[in-house]
């Protein structure tokens, strides 16, 4: 399993995770292309490297160039506070995957959620101020766009520290953390460092706490890829930088799932597939089909998911929006998993990405990637069984 953990010992924001991830090797041009599908206009993104206190970091710099953001659906001001509706509305309008959407939305609706309870308000009601401008949708947006594209299946992220003093907010002076920020890691480690700044803001906050899971020391992994994120000072007694660690689970180990489930009766096979390709783009591990005799002889099926926690709140959306299901039942599993690598490999159709699973070292199974093998059929016009078996033949000599 590709996982990757935050080492944020000098806090963590939007742009440094953003820059960590760039650091690491995410392709800035690809970055780019697919934050242009946010159709947001009147900003420029660079990124540069930079040095913290010695240590070399890449920077990721949002720039608004004109008050012009976004020509298409929206007419916002760069400084115009946000509602989560606007956010939201900005993120389901664009071409970004559904996963990238999805995480997105979850991660803007967490800062909603904290920003109501902070000012004994709705969601609906909330305005957004650092975190509604648009280099914050960004930075948002951009690191779930490095998730997927670096294919990360599982965030982990150490102590946090948020430095102490006080910070200057649009409605005045606030003890460091200041609330949203305090509220973001209810339940997490958090770390006391001498830094008299506010080195944890509520975006870098709202990232890590909705999509990762805190450990008070980093996990067994095989480090792949390492990345600083550089934050704006450099004048901190540490330096002020972000660094992800990227790789594999070394081991066979064992890890809690959540299988969510519901009766059907009355669908057709065709949207109980639709069903099944939107739980895949909410994050399920895995969905599948039981068929069941239900009350008055009728035939019917359960619709299975298996999900981590970070993904389960998008699964359960699906099931109550894509079916007609009243109701869904759902309880915590151990899953017992082997380490697993992903590898390209050099087939004689050409280059395939392979996934390996192994137990103490040991090789235990091995299998090929579907989207290489149907893209390969389909780009030499051959049978997909055919490629599986030329394919399947060259493993067996691994």
């Amino acid at each position: 399993m590709k996982i990757a953990y935050f080492d944020c010992f000098s806090g963590i924001s939007g742009d440094m995770t953003l820059g960590a991830f760039v650091d690491a090797g995410l392709d800035f041009a690809v970055l780019q292309e697919q934050l242009t599908r946010l159709r947001l206009h009147g900003y420029t993104l660079s990124a540069e490297k930079v040095k913290r206190a010695g240590i070399s970091g890449t920077r990721v710099h949002v720039l608004i160039s004109s008050t012009d953001t976004s020509k298409h659906h929206h007419d916002h001001h760069p400084h115009t506070h946000l509602r989560f509706s606007d956010i939201q509305a900005i993120i389901e309008k664009s071409t970004l995957h559904h996963g990238v959407k999805d995480d997105s939305i979850r991660i803007f609706q967490r800062l909603a959620m904290v920003e109501a309870k902070v000012h004994n308000t709705t969601m609906e009601e909330v305005h957004f101020h650092e975190v509604g401008a648009i280099d914050s949708i960004i930075d948002i947006v951009g690191s779930v766009i490095a998730i997927k594209h670096l294919e990360i299946e599982k965030i982990y992220f150490s102590p946090v520290p948020t430095g102490y003093g006080y910070t200057t907010c649009e409605h005045g002076s606030f003890p460091i953390p200041p609330p949203a920020t305090a509220e973001l890691l209810k339940n997490q480690v958090v770390k006391s460092v001498d830094v008299a700044k506010e080195l944890t803001t509520p975006t870098g906050a709202a990232i890590i706490t909705t999509l990762g899971e805190g450990l008070r020391t980093n996990p067994e992994m095989k480090v792949m890829q390492i990345g600083y994120g550089a934050g704006s000072n450099d004048n901190l007694n540490i330096p002020n930088l972000l660094r992800i660690f990227i790789g594999e689970t070394t081991h066979q180990g064992t890890d809690e799932m959540w299988i969510v489930e519901t009766n059907i009766d009355n669908m057709t096979g065709e949207v109980l597939g639709y069903v099944m390709d939107k739980l895949f783009e909410a994050g399920a591990a895995d969905a599948y089909f039981t068929p069941i005799q239900m009350k008055k002889g009728r035939p019917g099926t359960i619709v299975s998911a298996i999900v981590s926690e970070i993904h389960l709140p998008s699964v359960e959306s699906v099931l109550f929006n894509e079916t007609m299901t009243f109701g869904i039942r759902k309880y915590k599993v151990l899953r017992t998993i082997l380490a697993r690598e992903l590898k390209e490999f050099d087939s004689a159709l050409g280059k395939i990405k392979v996934k390996i699973g192994k137990c103490n070292d040991d090789l235990k199974t091995i299998s090929p990637e579907y989207e290489d093998c149907r893209r390969i059929a389909e780009e030499k016009g051959i049978p997909l069984r055919q490629v599986y078996s030329v394919i399947a033949k060259e493993l067996e000599r691994i």
